[in-house]
């Protein structure tokens, strides 16, 4: 009997569109001998939508269209698995869309893939693939991970974290103080966002609260850091978990300006659409142009990142090399890259449709391990409280 991958993807997040070219391709690789693939598209307002045509690229051209012409499902979870319930149900006939065996996230970026969809899968019983609640939510917030990476001593720039609030009511004082913290040039990134949004490089002061306040367009906390002048980026994937986890081919990713751009990675870096290509488009150099000593140090670097954070399935490590100084930082971890890094994987031989399968493999592991868990302890509690509990203690 085949498995059924219940595929989400979409959602109230900048990086929406990134996610829904990430969820075609992998759709697109699954052995179909083995799984049967449902699409389940996630709205911008948090609706689950499944149809023939959600898993059509070329549908979502005109999402209102698809939508409009799809079914909103209800997600509930029963016995281990997951019942995509007809809404507005119909007076007559089975309102079961569909069963789902295991849910694949293949989403990106704030309320989907920083743990908050990982936690609603968790909640009704579901097994789903990749990082759990934790590693989902340290994963994306970027300060969090560097405190983390920091206790287990991987290498991590030193960074200010602030908010809006204190921006707006001391921008003086705070920029004074970022200044006696860090040299210019600073680096502004939103906490929580992927895919470059919200970043800028400010090399005055002007030019700071420029940043500061761009980012603040798509987060209401942000970090600062020492940006890295002589710099080339290395990326490395690692697929695994907390018992035994392997690291990919690594690459160079090609940027267009100071920074690697949100163009750069999606859009080709010339301003023009990458043709639905997702990550797997970005101009890179792969293998990445580095000695065997640097290879095997960001390889192994990755795996520990990876471990540190308590990852499951597949992610994406990127670091920072400082060519003047020699060297290496951890800058941050996609816990779900786009395209699933599918494309460092095939130079060591293993292809898109292997990389899905020992997901999902992995996916089951847990859940069998979690299996093994008590979640419940043996008390009478309750039997103490009679007609009401006001002024009672607990």
């Amino acid at each position: 009997m085949k498995i059924k991958v219940g595929l989400l993807f979409g959602g109230k997040s900048v990086e929406h569109e990134v996610s829904v070219i990430t969820a075609i391709q992998a759709m697109n690789s699954f052995d179909k001998g083995k799984y049967d693939i449902v699409p389940i598209y996630i709205s911008r307002q948090g609706d689950f939508y499944c149809g023939p045509d959600i898993g059509k690229i070329e549908a979502y051209r005109d999402i209102k269209a698809l939508m409009a012409r799809s079914v909103r499902v209800l997600p509930m979870g029963e016995n281990g698995r997951m019942k995509l319930l007809r809404q507005p149900p119909k007076k007559f006939g089975d309102n079961v869309y569909a069963v789902i065996d295991v849910a694949f996230p293949a989403v990106h970026g704030t309320n989907v893939e920083d743990g908050a969809l990982q936690g609603y899968l968790q909640t009704i019983g579901v097994p789903y693939v990749g990082c759990d609640v934790l590693s989902s939510a340290l994963g994306m917030d970027k300060y969090a991970m560097k405190a983390v990476l920091k206790d287990n001593g991987l290498p991590v720039l030193p960074c200010v974290r602030f908010d809006v609030k204190r921006w707006s009511r001391k921008r003086e004082e705070l920029i004074e103080e970022l200044e006696d913290a860090l040299r210019y040039p600073i680096i502004i990134k939103p906490v929580n966002l992927g895919s470059s949004v919200g970043i800028k490089i400010a090399h005055d002061r002007d030019g700071l609260a420029e940043a500061v306040d761009y980012a603040f367009n798509y987060a209401s906390v942000v970090i600062a850091e020492n940006a890295i002048v002589n710099l080339r980026e290395i990326n490395c994937s690692v697929l695994g978990d907390y018992e035994t986890a392997e690291a990919s081919e690594c690459e160079e990713p090609i940027n267009t300006d100071e920074i690697l751009s949100y163009d750069d990675k999606y859009g080709g870096g010339d301003g023009k659409k990458g043709g639905g290509k997702g990550m797997s488009g970005l101009k890179r150099l792969l293998p990445a142009p580095i000695s065997p000593e640097l290879r095997e140090q960001v390889r192994s670097l990755a795996i520990k990142t990876f471990k540190a954070l308590g990852c499951n399935g597949v992610s994406r490590i990127d670091f920072l090399l400082d060519t003047q100084e020699n060297k290496l930082w951890v800058n941050e971890i996609n816990t779900i890259p786009g395209s699933l890094s599918f494309y460092l994987w095939e130079p060591l031989g293993v292809k898109y449709t292997e990389l899905l399968d020992r997901m999902v493999s992995l996916a089951l592991k847990r859940e069998r391990e979690a299996a093994d868990i008590s979640y419940s302890f043996d008390t009478n509690i309750l039997a103490n409280f009679g007609g009401g509990i006001k002024g009672g203690k607990v």
